[in-house]
């Protein structure tokens, strides 16, 4: 199985009496009025109006950053009323049960919180700021954060996008198609130095050239998978997009994965020979590293073009390459991306092998 990547292309009976059609013209116009004054003008953007304490984030409300990280998300008073407290929240629409405090604090102290509390701060860069700073970014942090002043009725806040570079890659059991569970499918990822994907992050991945025909899980327990190029075998003649399976049981619904991650420390190698899989790991293992997981090395190829037309044995047991140049005899497909040889068998098969290091060099792609 390839999997690849193409340029984005958008897709773009009976008879009807004139009243039905000119009412349905009527619905239509007030229904195209209704949603384009909601986009101009929600609860939200009024709110943001009437803010008194707080000032709207200058030009964008998004940041971004990578793994490993440390970034600041604006929050400035506009002015102090006599007691308040500032409160960090991340907005977690899918969770069930408490909000995702992360720090409270008022002018003279602050109280951290939960996972995320241990490596937030306040920037205090003047009198007037209460930006929130993170440290070492992890993959989960991705989302929304809610930078709320408590000052009893006079309650106002605004919100911030974080968003974590990285890509998004499709992962399949080496026992075949539509084998995990949710938790397994989480597992997975996790063991693929990722994390499930988010439906924002197949989103941009699909932009960006992303077409694969096995519906996989996403991180709030839906189902989806992106297509570029209709055919008859993935949806026939619906349009391109993302196609959803919706919601589906966690513990007894079965699919693929939509794994997302991002630059990690550390260099990801290749080298040749003729090894079985336990000889390819005992031949990373003497160069003082360890055989590389998909996420590094698909994180190796996205983030510094990591182009090598050989395949090689990963953690996992599959066989893989990255081709970032793509040419006719590296797979004979005209799009990037990282090419599978699936799962072979570990005695008979042998190939070279991609390791991973911890330790950078200037010989090797670093990730």
């Amino acid at each position: 199985m390839t999997e690849r990547l193409y340029l984005l292309n958008y897709a773009g009976g009976g008879r009807v009496t004139p009243f039905i059609m000119n009412c349905a013209v009527i619905l239509l116009l007030i229904s195209r009025c209704f949603t384009w004054s909601s986009a101009l003008y929600t609860p939200e953007r009024a709110a943001s109006k009437k803010l008194k304490y707080l000032l709207e984030p200058p030009v964008s409300a998004d940041v971004t950053g990578q793994r490993g990280d440390n970034v600041t998300l604006p929050c400035i008073l506009r002015t102090k009323p006599s007691h308040y407290k500032v409160k960090w929240t991340k907005i977690e629409p899918e969770k069930v049960g408490p909000e995702n405090i992360i720090m409270i604090s008022n002018a003279h102290a602050f109280k951290p919180y939960g996972h995320l509390g241990q490596r937030a701060s306040l920037r205090k860069a003047h009198a007037m700021d209460a930006s929130l700073h993170l440290s070492r970014l992890e993959l989960e942090d991705e989302g929304t954060y809610r930078c709320e002043l408590v000052n009893g009725i006079e309650d106002e806040s605004v919100t911030i996008t974080l968003r974590i570079e990285g890509v998004v890659f499709p992962y399949q059991s080496k026992d075949g198609r539509y084998r995990f569970n949710y938790q397994e499918a989480k597992e997975a990822c996790a063991a693929q130095d990722g994390t499930l994907a988010t439906y924002n992050q197949l989103y941009r991945a699909w932009t960006e050239g992303l077409d694969w025909c096995n519906a996989g899980w996403l991180h709030d327990g839906t189902v989806h998978y992106p297509i570029i190029h209709p055919r008859p075998v993935c949806g026939g003649e619906l349009p391109s997009g993302i196609r959803s399976y919706g919601p589906k049981d966690k513990n007894n619904d079965r699919f693929d994965a939509f794994c997302f991650t991002s630059q990690t420390s550390g260099s990801v190698f290749y080298i040749a020979g003729a090894f079985s899989f336990e000889q390819a790991g005992h031949t990373c293992k003497n160069q003082g590293a360890e055989m590389a997981l998909i996420g590094q090395l698909y994180a190796a190829w996205h983030f510094h073009n990591f182009d090598q037309c050989d395949a090689g044995w990963l953690k996992d047991g599959s066989v893989r390459f990255p081709i970032s140049n793509p040419r006719e005899r590296c797979g004979g497909i005209p799009e990037a991306g990282v090419r599978s040889f699936g799962f072979p068998d570990k005695n008979t098969h042998v190939y070279g092998v991609y390791c991973y290091s911890k330790k950078t060099t200037t010989d090797e792609p670093v990730l």
